[in-house]
C-alpha cells in the first residue's frame, strides 16, 4: 500500500519564513545563556559595566526581534489564506 502525496494546495509547515522567525526568537536566549561572552566589566558605557549594559541592550534587541518574528509569521498566515500583501 502506497501513501498518496499531500494535496497540492497544502504547503509545508516549516517554511523559510518560519525558520527566520524561529532564529529571531532563539537569538536572545542564546545571547543571554552564553554568560562567558559578557561576564566582564570592560568596556564601560557612561560608567555602567559591560555586564549590565549588554543585558539591557538585549532587552531592546529582544523586543525588536520578537516584533520581526511576529510580523513575519502574520504575513505568512495572511498569504496562506489568500489575504493579499502585508
Amino acid at each position: 500500500m502506497t501513501q498518496s502525496a499531500a494535496p497540492p494546495d497544502r504547503r509545508p509547515v516549516v517554511t523559510p519564513t518560519r525558520v527566520i522567525a524561529g532564529v529571531c526568537l532563539i537569538a536572545p536566549f542564546v545571547a543571554m545563556l552564553w554568560v562567558s561572552s559578557y561576564a566582564r566589566v570592560e568596556p564601560t558605557l557612561i560608567g555602567i559595566p559591560f555586564f549590565y549594559w549588554y543585558q539591557m541592550a538585549w532587552v531592546l534587541i529582544s523586543t525588536v526581534l520578537t516584533m520581526v518574528a511576529y510580523k513575519l509569521v502574520q504575513r505568512e498566515q495572511r498569504a496562506r489564506k489568500g489575504g493579499g500583501s502585508q
